[in-house]
C-alpha cells in the first residue's frame, strides 16, 4: 500500500530533481581534488545533474553517464558541448556496459556514483541495487541519492535510505527548494583515506540560503523565523483587535539572524589551525580527558554570546572517527563549571594526530546540532554544525604538536582566525 500511494504522490506532485538538488547531489563528486572519476546513472540531456556533474570536472576528471534509451541523444548533446567536454564524457547505455571496457579514467571504479533521478520502489529493490552501485565505487567513493522527503511519498525508498544512512552515511541535505522537497543522501561503504581531506573542498550546505554574496541563513533559521511567523498568524487569528501578534512577527527576522551564516575565507597555510566558532577565548590550557584516551591535549576554549554567529566548523581538515553525546548540567557558558555542561564530542582523525571538538551547551544553550556522521570527511574551514543560543566551543589538539596562538580574551572568528599552528 505504501509503494502505490508513493507512486500516485509522485505523480501528484510531479517529484523531481530541480537545480538546487542536483548541486547536492553532485557536491560530493565536485569538492574532490582529484583526478577524479565519476559515474552518472540513468541522465537525459535536460538533467540538471547531468550539468551540474560536468560543470565539476577539472582538467584530469573524466565521467561515465548511463543513459539507457537516450544513449544516442546524449551522446550528441555532449558532442555539441564541445571537445572540451566529449574527451571527458563517456556515454553508455546500461551499467554493465561502462564495465566491459577500462573507461577514460583508466579504471572500472569510480569515486563517486551519482543518481540522476530520485529513488523509488519497495526497500528490497533499493537495497539490492545500492548493493551493485557499491561494487562500482573506489575505495572511499561516494555513491549520492535523493529521495523525496516524507513516508507517504517516499514509501519504501524513503525508509531503506534512511536505514543505509544510519549505517553508511556520511553526510545529508534537506532540500526544501525542490518540487516537492528532497533529501540528498550521500553514502560511504568503505573507509576514506584521511590524508584526502587536507586536499578537499569545504562541503556547502545547499539548504542554508543565500542572501547575499558573502551571507547566508542556516535552515534553522528558516524553520524557527517560520514559526514566528505562524505564532504570529494564529495570534492574529485568535486574538482580533489585539496587538499581541506584532510579538512572534517582529521576532521573526532576529531569530534569523542569529542563524546567519556568513562566508569565510580559511587560510591556505597548511600548518595553521582555526577556530571551530566565532567567540571570546576563555582558556589555552593543558588538560587530559579520559574520554579522548588521557593523552595531553593543548584545549583552546571559547565563548560564544547569543550576538555571535553560532555555525560551527572544523578547526582542521580529518576523518571523523567518533561521535558522542555527554550529559551534565547548564552552567552559564562563560564559568568554570560549565566544562561538565551537556557536550557532544567530535572526533577527528587527522595526518597528525587526534583532534577533538566539543559544542557545549549553555545556560540558554539547549540545542546542540551535528552534522558531520562518523567517516565524513571534513576540510579545513567546513561546517559542521551549530548550537543554539549562546554557548561555548573547546578545541582539543595533540598537545606536543601544536602551538598556541591566541590568548585568554581574543576574539575569534570561525573558519579565519588562526588560534594554533602545527609544530
Amino acid at each position: 500500500m505504501s509503494e502505490i500511494l508513493a507512486r500516485i504522490g509522485g505523480r501528484l506532485f510531479r517529484a523531481r530533481v530541480g537545480d538546487v538538488a542536483a548541486r547536492a547531489l553532485v557536491a560530493e563528486f565536485g569538492r574532490h581534488p582529484g583526478p577524479k572519476h565519476g559515474l552518472v546513472l540513468w541522465a537525459s540531456p535536460e538533467s540538471p545533474v547531468l550539468s551540474a556533474a560536468i560543470d565539476a570536472l577539472t582538467p584530469g576528471d573524466t565521467l561515465t553517464v548511463v543513459a539507457g534509451a537516450a544513449g544516442a541523444d546524449l551522446r550528441a548533446h555532449v558532442t555539441a558541448l564541445g571537445g572540451w567536454v566529449e574527451q571527458r564524457v563517456r556515454v553508455v547505455s546500461t551499467l554493465a556496459e561502462s564495465t566491459e571496457s577500462t573507461v577514460l579514467a583508466g579504471s572500472d571504479q569510480a569515486d563517486a556514483v551519482i543518481l540522476a533521478d530520485l529513488v523509488t520502489g519497495d526497500a528490497d529493490e533499493v537495497r539490492s541495487e545500492l548493493d551493485g552501485l557499491a561494487k562500482h565505487l573506489n575505495p572511499g567513493g561516494v555513491v549520492s541519492a535523493a529521495v523525496v522527503v516524507g513516508p507517504f511519498l517516499a514509501g519504501g525508498a524513503g525508509e531503506e535510505l534512511d536505514r543505509q544512512a544510519t549505517l553508511y552515511g556520511v553526510g545529508s541535505d534537506l532540500v526544501l527548494r525542490n518540487v516537492p522537497p528532497v533529501r540528498v543522501h550521500n553514502l560511504r561503504y568503505s573507509q576514506a583515506d584521511t590524508a584526502l581531506a587536507e586536499r578537499m573542498a569545504p562541503r556547502e550546505r545547499t539548504s542554508s540560503v543565500k542572501i547575499t554574496s558573502d551571507a547566508r541563513i542556516d535552515s534553522s533559521g528558516l524553520v524557527a523565523a517560520a514559526i514566528c511567523l505562524g505564532a504570529a498568524a494564529l495570534t492574529r487569528r485568535a486574538r482580533r483587535g489585539s496587538r499581541l501578534w506584532l510579538l512572534p512577527a517582529l521576532a521573526a527576522a532576529p531569530v534569523a539572524a542569529f542563524f546567519r551564516d556568513p562566508e569565510r575565507d580559511t587560510p591556505a597555510d597548511p600548518s595553521a589551525i582555526v577556530a571551530a566558532s566565532d567567540g571570546r577565548v576563555l582558556a589555552v590550557e593543558r588538560v587530559r580527558d579520559d574520554r579522548l584516551g588521557g593523552e595531553e591535549f593543548l584545549r583552546i576554549a571559547v565563548f560564544l554570546s547569543v550576538l555571535d554567529v553560532h555555525v560551527n566548523r572544523s578547526p582542521v581538515a580529518g576523518r571523523v572517527i567518533d561521535h558522542f553525546v555527554i550529559d551534565g548540567g547548564y552552567a552559564a557558558a562563560m564559568k568554570p563549571e560549565a566544562e561538565h555542561n551537556v557536550a557532544g564530542y567530535t572526533v577527528l582523525e587527522t595526518t597528525h594526530g587526534t583532534v577533538a571538538i566539543a559544542q557545549r551547551a549553555g545556560l540558554i544553550a539547549r540545542r546542540i546540532v551535528h552534522r558531520a556522521p562518523v567517516g565524513a570527511l571534513l576540510a579545513k574551514g567546513e561546517r559542521f554544525g551549530l548550537i543554539r543560543f549562546g554557548s561555548r566551543t573547546d578545541v582539543y589538539l595533540p598537545g606536543g604538536a601544536v602551538t598556541a596562538m591566541v590568548a585568554p580574551g581574543d576574539q575569534v572568528a570561525a573558519g579565519e582566525t588562526v588560534i594554533a599552528h602545527w609544530v
